[in-house]
């Protein structure tokens, strides 16, 4: 069954990084789109980032476009998020999700996505 497991969250300092995996089994990883979303206290479930199955379309949200860098890995079957230049307001629950389908357009568009990880919490305080 499908399987996506996040790790690499944690607490940093305002201006900091953190690189977030998310690591998939159980479908043919390279056929699907995979996105980050994230969910701050309060506040509904948004779309980050996303990577198309090629790897060559990458979304990102305003809120982290210069910042936030999504890249995959065929051999490793993992997706990861580099965050740079945390502030607070990056503080969240992060998720890692692929849609239903395969060869799901990358877009700011975030429906469709079916399965999601556990997720992991990032912290950015002083």
């Amino acid at each position: 069954q499908v399987q996506l497991v996040e790790s690499g969250g944690g607490l940093v300092q305002p201006g900091g990084s953190l690189r977030l995996s998310c690591a998939a089994s159980g479908f043919t990883f390279d056929d699907y789109t995979i996105g980050w979303f994230r969910q701050a206290p309060g506040k509904e479930r948004e779309g980050v980032s996303c990577i198309s199955s090629s790897g060559g379309t990458t979304y990102y949200d305003d809120s982290v476009k210069g910042r936030f860098t999504i890249s995959r890995d065929k051999v490793k079957n993992t997706v990861y998020l580099q965050m740079n230049s945390l502030t607070p307001e990056d503080t969240a629950f992060y998720y890692c999700a692929t849609p239903g389908a395969p060869y799901y357009y990358c877009s700011g568009f975030f429906a469709g996505y079916d399965y999601y990880g556990q997720g992991i919490q990032v912290t950015v305080s002083s």
